[in-house]
């Protein structure tokens, strides 16, 4: 039987602890975003959300979000101006609900690590991992909070900001604990986190150039939680086979 997330840090363990995927995801977007909405039925709204989200990252990449017009969206989507309207008053709520939508994920798979009461080896490998799976996934939502941060309302601009010091804190909580417990030793933790946090943006942003050198997401995984743990004087005895063993599956990940 295999091992739950994160004390086992597969793809496969993550998604099955942590569905961004489907109907279930969607649903968890509109449970986000009802109060604004007129269409309170979930089964009527959940796919004409997901046209107008889809719609809306293909946009944006297009002729960027401040380029875009609602009337661009309803042609895309296909959804008329009044359609429209039942679910967005809006391009603020657009952007509103996509920052909140990857906030909201990253807080509960890497905020959530502290309940798990792991060491700090482990939950340092699950934060690594867990923020490569995630924004993978996710990347549409991230490319439109990174990218279009400039254009976005200040209140989403200040969030996206926060969303990304929140993961540093997260970091140097982890650093903190493993120098408590003595197996970590670390004189700067707040620009190592900025460092990790960088070198894990560089993934999300510069696929063109892992694609290139033939890396996948679990090889860079591994390769930023070990580059860690040199940096920490750490050594993973119990387990220093397990962030590198699965890096031979690279392709299991080609289609995110």
């Amino acid at each position: 039987m295999m091992a739950k997330w994160p004390e086992e840090i597969s793809l496969d363990s993550f998604q099955e602890a942590w569905n961004f995927e489907g109907d279930a995801f969607w649903n968890s977007v509109f449970e986000m975003h009802k109060d604004k909405m007129q269409i309170k039925n979930p089964k009527i709204a959940i796919g004409n959300l997901k046209k107008i989200f889809t719609a809306t990252f293909d946009l944006s990449h297009e002729k960027g979000f401040q380029g875009m017009s609602l009337r661009d969206l309803s042609r895309e989507t296909g959804i008329s101006m009044g359609g429209l309207y039942a679910y967005i008053g809006s391009k603020n709520d657009l952007a509103s609900v996509i920052a909140g939508v990857l906030s909201k994920t990253i807080d509960q798979v890497i905020g959530g690590l502290a309940s798990n009461d792991l060491p700090a080896i482990d939950r340092l490998r699950a934060i690594v991992y867990g923020e490569i799976y995630s924004i993978e996934i996710l990347n549409p939502w991230y490319n439109f909070c990174y990218m279009e941060l400039k254009e976005l309302p200040k209140a989403e601009q200040q969030n996206s900001l926060d969303l990304e010091l929140r993961f540093d804190n997260m970091l140097i909580e982890t650093f903190r604990q493993g120098v408590q417990s003595g197996d970590f030793v670390c004189e700067n933790p707040e620009l190592l986190a900025s460092q990790a946090t960088a070198q894990l943006q560089q993934w999300h942003l510069k696929k063109w150039k892992f694609k290139l050198r033939e890396v996948g997401p679990q090889e860079y995984a591994a390769y930023i939680f070990n580059s860690l743990l040199l940096c920490l004087a750490a050594t993973d005895t119990e387990n220093k086979n397990k962030a590198g063993a699965i890096t031979d599956t690279k392709s299991k990940m080609a289609f995110l």
